[in-house]
């Protein structure tokens, strides 16, 4: 596999999140081969959930002779590195998104996968686990929420 200098990347890769996040990748001593190059620009540019299979189609635009069994390991890494999130589907099929700061929900559209982030209204979180641990008997210490629905582009269509 090749690898490329960083004078290189900026060209392979003009975004500048797929750009940080390589660093951030060669910071953690991974290398950043050209197929490990084409599946975080893929990600990075991404405004929509996308499964490992998504990521390898649209990544193997940019360096054909890409294996899935990268895309799986570039995956992990980013996730572990908290430049990704999980994402799990109604349809049980797990994707992935790009992580934005702070504590933010995620609400998806069921037809196109287009993702759109929120912040909750803090009280009234607070009072629906107040009610949900009572009920259960849980203490409950954190959440993520996810909403599903149709975006207004699809439902227009």
């Amino acid at each position: 596999m090749t690898t490329y200098s960083s004078s290189s990347m900026d060209s392979f890769i003009n975004n500048n999140l797929a750009i940080e996040w390589l660093k951030r990748l060669k910071d953690n001593g991974y290398r950043l081969t050209t197929p490990r190059r084409a599946v975080v620009k893929t990600i990075a540019n991404s405004d929509h959930v996308l499964n490992p299979f998504e990521v390898f189609e649209l990544a193997s635009n940019d360096y054909p002779g890409l294996g899935l069994v990268t895309v799986y390991r570039t995956l992990d890494k980013l996730e572990e590195l908290n430049l990704i999130q999980r994402v799990h589907q109604p349809s049980g099929c797990q994707s992935f998104v790009v992580t934005h700061p702070g504590h933010q929900h995620i609400i998806i559209c069921e037809h196109c996968g287009r993702v759109d982030f929120f912040r909750e209204d803090p009280e009234g979180i607070n009072l629906l686990m107040k009610e949900v641990g009572g009920d259960s008997g849980f203490d409950i210490t954190n959440h993520w929420l996810q909403l599903f629905g149709v975006c207004k582009d699809c439902q227009g269509r």
